[in-house]
């Protein structure tokens, strides 16, 4: 049984788009579907689709890559806010990635959202990743 379902889905991504495998299988909750959304949204995935075997679910997620030699396009994933410490950020305080080049996805009142959208809002919230 997993106790941190965010790091085991960023975990089994970063890991599979190290040997640059096509597909990743991932247990399917209400925030992976959520992450799996937004990452789709942003151009970092090609697409995901809820596979069941047995009586469990699945998100089968299909990893990005450019050109002929299979460049990453996920460079990096990290996790920031953990289940021992919670990192939080008001809507002045908000993550900017890279100077913009990757994005924040927070935890917010009004759902999960990137660190962008939670601007434009004037939202804040707990943030839990970071993606370049």
């Amino acid at each position: 049984m997993v106790t941190d379902n965010i790091a085991d889905m960023l975990t089994r991504i970063r890991n599979a788009n190290m040997v640059k495998h096509r597909i990743v299988k991932i247990p399917a909750t209400k925030m992976s579907k959520a992450i799996a959304t937004i990452l789709k949204e942003e151009g970092f995935i090609e697409n995901f689709e809820i596979y069941s075997e047995n009586l469990y679910q699945y998100l089968l997620v299909s990893l990005k890559y450019k050109g002929h030699s299979r460049e990453r396009v996920i460079s990096k994933i990290k996790r920031i806010s953990k289940p021992g410490l919670r990192v939080y950020a008001n809507s002045k305080m908000l993550p900017s990635v890279l100077d913009g080049l990757g994005i924040a996805i927070l935890s917010t009142s009004k759902g999960l959202m990137t660190n962008n959208k939670a601007k434009e809002l004037g939202i804040g919230g707990e943030v839990l990743c970071y993606i370049w």
